[in-house]
């Protein structure tokens, strides 16, 4: 595991997010909040959430199938948890390279398909997560004329579209056209150092490799249906936590704020999404809905939290069954990255 650059910005700007949540509430008014929280409806938010982490083993069957049609369902999700627990304890979410890493330990799937299988995936999270979020926003619910600060919404969620757009355009260029696409980024990564140039063409290949997948119409819509089925059930465990804490917006509010907090944990941080959760979440719910930055500071933390220790103490069960140390997890970057310099003559 390193600590770069990027682990010392993540956790600047963790720090500078949740100094940012606090700066003008008071911290007794917001644990008198979750203190008064309704915790059966939390639990049961909880275990919403954590069961979602078995669909997304479910799911990962139809991406990893065109390398390996008979992976076991055990096996993916012990790897789907591993990589979820590492991200939370670890910076610079090294925990997707641990997810890969470890199903390739489990399972006859090299490190570079299950580079590429976790990248679709991240493409077809982003599509569902879109296409909700526009119910949500369509939906007769949403505030009318919403601003963040003072800046219209509306004009953000045109930029958002828009760059969803063209990312979508590059996906189809890179299903029906990979080897053009790998000689452009090959011109592009040339101007990088040596290092860099190797690893990220090495990842582009693996990438490409996993984008195999999508090359077939059924396991397309079979792989964007588990990820809808996904995201709504996941919708589902924070309206139940919105409940819990008093916050009476519907399932579509629970949608909007989970669009928002996905797209608000993309940025770097610490370990485990510390602060991007939670200004995502006073975006999200006080910003755009008006819920009391109080109640909706009390969701932020209480959900997240509920939510931050089963997955945790799943994952390093099943590491520690599996015989996975936590320092060859941690090291899981270096690994994938060695092993996709070994693979990178193939082409995909």
């Amino acid at each position: 595991m390193r600590w770069d650059w990027k682990a010392i910005v993540g956790l600047v700007v963790s720090a500078a997010l949740i100094w940012w949540v606090l700066r003008d509430v008071n911290p007794v008014l917001v644990w008198g909040e979750i203190r008064d929280a309704n915790w059966w409806l939390l639990l049961a938010a909880v275990a919403v959430a954590t069961s979602g982490f078995l669909t997304r083993a479910l799911r990962w069957r139809v991406f990893l199938h065109p390398i390996d049609p008979s992976t076991a369902l055990s096996t993916r999700f012990a790897a789907v948890c591993i990589g979820f627990a590492v991200n939370n304890l670890l910076p610079a979410r090294v925990g997707e390279f641990a997810r890969a890493w470890s199903i390739s330990r489990l399972e006859p799937v090299t490190v570079s398909g299950a580079v590429g299988s976790l990248v679709v995936e991240r493409f077809l999270d982003a599509i569902a997560i879109f296409l909700l979020l526009g119910l949500a926003v369509f939906h007769p619910s949403f505030p009318r004329e919403p601003m963040i600060g003072s800046q219209p919404l509306a004009g953000t969620l045109v930029g958002v579209l828009g760059v969803m757009g063209l990312l979508l355009g590059f996906l189809v260029l890179l299903i029906w056209f990979p080897n053009a696409v790998m000689g452009g980024t090959d011109r592009l990564l040339s101007l990088l150092p040596g290092r860099h140039h190797e690893f990220l063409h090495d990842l582009m290949q693996s990438f490409l490799k996993g984008l195999q997948s999508l090359r077939s119409p059924r396991l397309v819509f079979a792989g964007l249906t588990w990820s809808l089925v996904i995201w709504a059930w996941n919708g589902v465990s924070f309206w139940l936590a919105f409940l819990a804490f008093g916050v009476e917006e519907g399932y579509f509010a629970a949608l909007f704020v989970q669009a928002v907090i996905a797209l608000g944990v993309a940025v770097p941080s610490a370990p485990g999404y510390f602060g991007t959760f939670h200004a995502a979440a006073v975006i999200g719910l006080h910003e755009v809905y008006g819920v009391a930055e109080e109640s909706t500071l009390a969701f932020a933390f209480g959900y997240h939290l509920g939510g931050f220790f089963p997955i945790t103490f799943l994952g390093l069960w099943f590491a520690g069954r599996l015989g996975l140390s936590f320092s060859e997890l941690g090291h899981a970057e270096e690994a994938v990255e060695s092993e996709l310099h070994k693979t990178a003559p193939d082409s995909p």
